[in-house]
């Protein structure tokens, strides 16, 4: 079975960490991915703090092995929500939407491994400088907030960058894209839209429906034009948010015609005013399984992927 330096350093059986989607990754998802091995992160979102205590509570309430809180840090709620996982002494932070260098000792006095996401090779050299464990290298074929790089460049360019683990994100949904990723420098993998099949993710059905039925061109990318691009599903949302974004809709109308959208999508299943953010990879997503059981599979595929590559060299 595949075991790498990240599972040492994280206490974790398999390299597999899912993603941190904001109103969508919870505690039961988390102890549900950490239970089967890998490395479960509930999401902070915009989420205050006392959601965020909840969360990780039920998590530990269902697991004993380790997890992680992925924290935004541009939300109202970021210094919150620093304290309130450095009180809680959660294994790992995982962080997005900015630097988290104001917080760095606070996690680390309390015991707190520091994974930061990053886009670009200054913001991996930067939260290397920093005192990072590791770095999650994150593609634009991500679902939620994306950068513009892809995957395939972006990993390796990471790996040279640093000398510590690294994460490959984006575009990963089976065997054959962790061995891709193990390839390219990297010694473990981040899952998001994968695990939106699974039977512990609370999402709303509509969604779920959504994910299994999605096909190779399912989604598109809105909000460029404020700055933080955001890969969703191709619902009548997204192509009213594009028609608005270039037909001369000023930037605060905008804005507020994404506020809430996600958690209409999550909650609701609303199809008409919900945001359902995605990766490409969702037309790979074809069934409804155990957190466990998918772990294990892109695991498990990996291995044969990695053991046949020889036959392509003479």
């Amino acid at each position: 079975m595949i075991h790498t330096p990240l599972c040492d350093l994280l206490g974790i059986e398999y390299p597999v960490f899912q993603g941190g989607m904001a109103w969508i990754a919870d505690g039961k998802l988390a102890a549900a991915v950490s239970e089967g091995g890998g490395l479960g992160i509930i999401a902070a979102g915009n989420a205050p703090a006392d959601y965020v205590q909840e969360q990780i509570r039920i998590a530990k309430g269902l697991t004993d092995r380790p997890f992680g809180v992925n924290i935004m840090l541009m939300s109202p709620f970021a210094d919150d929500v620093a304290q309130v996982v450095a009180q809680e002494k959660v294994a790992v932070v995982t962080t997005g939407a900015g630097n988290p260098a104001k917080y760095m000792k606070l996690w680390q006095e309390a015991g707190i491994r520091v994974i930061p996401v990053v886009a670009s090779v200054a913001m991996a050299k930067l939260m290397t400088r920093q005192g990072a464990s590791a770095l999650i290298a994150e593609g634009g074929e991500s679902g939620g907030h994306v950068g513009e790089l892809t995957t395939m460049v972006l990993v390796p360019q990471i790996c040279d960058a640093t000398d510590l683990p690294v994460i490959a994100a984006g575009g990963i949904a089976d065997g054959r894209g962790v061995a891709a990723a193990f390839m390219l420098g990297a010694c473990g993998v981040q899952m998001g839209t994968r695990f939106l099949s699974a039977e512990e993710c609370s999402i709303h059905p509509a969604y779920k429906e959504r994910i299994l039925k999605a096909n190779d061109l399912c989604t598109m990318v809105t909000g460029k034009r404020l700055g933080h691009p955001v890969r969703s599903l191709r619902t009548a949302f997204a192509r009213n948010y594009a028609k608005a974004e270039y037909g001369g809709v000023d930037d605060e109308t905008l804005e507020a015609m994404g506020t809430g959208a996600l958690r209409k999508a999550v909650e609701n299943g609303d199809l008409e005013e919900g945001c359902f953010l995605s990766g490409q990879v969702a037309a790979m997503v074809h069934e409804i399984q155990p957190a466990a059981q998918i772990v294990r599979e892109v695991i498990e595929g990996a291995e044969p992927v990695l053991k046949g590559a020889t036959k392509w060299v003479k």
